[in-house]
């Protein structure tokens, strides 16, 4: 990306979980996301909350690494969802100021719908689409005990899947740019969080979830210089049998390398952010 253009691009993320929880339901308590189909799934919401905690932790590791790789002054870069913010502090802003101060807001766009508000309402620059994985999960569950507290003893269940590969699109639209006041520092700062996302972010019911592939394929032109569609199938996992059921081995699938050579053509370049 030039200085001041942003380009249009898509993204893929292949996405492999083992024994983890990827993105609990809170509507069928905590189980990982399954689609009727059998299918999981990795919310946008989810994906994008890792990317806000980076940023927010100003303290934390990822954040001192990328602030002077960077330049980043920490004031342009606050997050808009953030757990922490009272609303009358959004409120309050002006229009300028929203937009020189938040990061996500730039980036994702702002949906606050509060009357009174004096920033608009904006879509974002970078979109998520929603991750699934290539063939059906299987739910484990583990019960497991915790030791007395105060006289207290609690039993808790962690909800578990074997392994699972997703595949989560993102796109980078360039038309979003001029209204959200998006720059391409901003872009550049979330490619470099994406293969830090759950590195960065394990937990107990998350312990080994791994991007294996963050492919970033910019377009030839801000219009698009092949179809969306067409670049994520390319690089979409394929299970090589047993489609229907769940999978107990990376070997169980195809899992390209590269962008066959006449889809390569038609756009300006293609990279893998976890190998950069």
């Amino acid at each position: 990306m030039s200085d001041q253009i942003i380009v249009r691009a898509t993204g893929l993320l292949v996405i492999e979980a083992i024994n983890s929880n990827p993105n609990g339901d809170p509507d069928r308590e905590s189980d990982p996301r399954q689609r009727p189909d059998g299918k999981g799934e990795i919310s946008p919401v989810s994906f994008k909350r890792k990317l806000r905690d980076l940023v927010e932790d100003k303290e934390g590791p990822v954040w001192q690494d990328f602030v002077n790789k960077f330049k980043l002054a920490a004031d342009e870069f606050g997050v808009l969802e953030s757990r922490k913010l009272a609303l009358k502090e959004i409120r309050d802003l002006a229009e300028k100021e929203f937009i020189s101060k938040y990061w996500d807001g730039r980036v994702f766009g702002n949906t606050e719908l509060e009357k009174g508000r004096k920033v608009p309402v904006k879509t974002g620059v970078v979109q998520f689409g929603l991750g699934v994985s290539v063939a059906p999960i299987r739910i484990e569950r583990l019960t497991t005990t915790n030791p007395p507290v105060e006289g207290n003893k609690s039993v808790g269940m962690a909800p578990l899947g074997y392994r699972i590969v997703y595949c989560m699109p993102f796109f980078v639209n360039p038309s979003a740019a001029h209204k959200s006041g998006c720059t391409t520092k901003d872009i550049e700062l979330m490619l470099a969080l994406i293969p830090h996302a759950y590195a960065h972010s394990r937990s107990y019911v998350r312990p080994n979830v791994e991007i294996l592939h963050a492919w970033f394929m910019e377009h030839k032109s801000p219009l698009g210089s092949c179809q969306d569609y067409k670049l994520i199938d390319a690089l979409t996992p394929k299970k090589k049998q047993d489609t229907d059921k769940p999978s107990m081995s990376r070997d169980e699938y195809d899992i390209p390398s590269s962008l066959p050579d006449e889809l390569k053509n038609k756009i300006a370049s293609a990279k893998d952010l976890m190998e950069s």
